[in-house]
């Protein structure tokens, strides 16, 4: 997945998608920082983010999204808006033996 920009438009979005670091960190994982944008994020900030990631990024980050951030129904919707019919199973924690 390509890096995110690190503009004015961005910097303000981070911080409220991922309140508990710094919005360049937050910035720096693309994958994480758009699940936790599809968990989170108002319509009005997922347009912000629209302007400089196109649909199979969003696609790319529910591939790979890390366990534990999105809920059920963000999960379903999500998938299901992104083609991903049926929605495959949520990402799960696994622990060693």
């Amino acid at each position: 997945m390509k890096r995110l920009p690190y503009n004015s438009d961005l910097l303000k979005v981070a911080p409220r998608i991922i309140w508990f670091e710094p919005a360049e960190a937050a910035l720096a994982n693309p994958v994480r920082f758009l699940t936790y944008l599809m968990a989170f994020g108002t319509i009005e900030e997922i347009k912000v983010v629209r302007r400089y990631v196109d649909l199979e990024d969003f696609r790319e980050a529910l591939e790979h999204a890390p366990p534990g951030v999105m809920d059920k129904r963000s999960w379903a919707y999500w998938n299901t808006k992104l083609g991903r019919y049926p929605v495959p199973p949520m990402p799960r924690r696994s622990f060693p033996e």
